[in-house]
């Protein structure tokens, strides 16, 4: 096993709950080595971090490592079956729920305003 792969093993493994689901491959091609890390579902949200922070240290590490051994090392992060959608997706889906729920608010407040009588309409305007 290389050193990249190695280090990547042992911080990966310090990280997660599941060490023993931890997978990683690494391929060597013209642009460098590719090390894709394949982990439980439940730690995805250890290896990415908040805002993806954790998976950016990872990378710079990395890429250090890689200097040492005049490589460039890029890390790729395999999403699990059954893990979360991509963010992206979830925020539209999100406000997708909020929007259908604020239509629905408004249609209970324009139904009451429009249970008043035409009399009571008129009294209000001061008519």
């Amino acid at each position: 096993m290389e050193q990249d792969q190695e280090f990547l093993e042992f911080v990966v493994k310090a990280l997660v709950d599941n060490p023993g689901d931890v997978k990683i491959n690494r391929t060597v091609d013209e642009m460098g080595v590719l090390l894709t890390l394949d982990v439980n579902k439940d730690d995805m949200g250890k290896i990415i971090g908040r805002t993806g922070n954790t998976a950016k240290a990872v990378r710079t590490l990395l890429r250090v490592v890689g200097m040492k051994n005049d490589a460039r090392v890029n890390l790729k992060i395999n999403e699990p079956e059954g893990g979360m959608p991509p963010r992206e997706h979830r925020e539209k889906t999100d406000s997708a729920t909020e929007t259908r729920q604020e239509t629905k608010e408004m249609s209970a407040a324009d139904k009451a305003a429009a249970s008043k009588s035409v009399d009571e309409a008129m009294e209000d305007l001061g008519l």
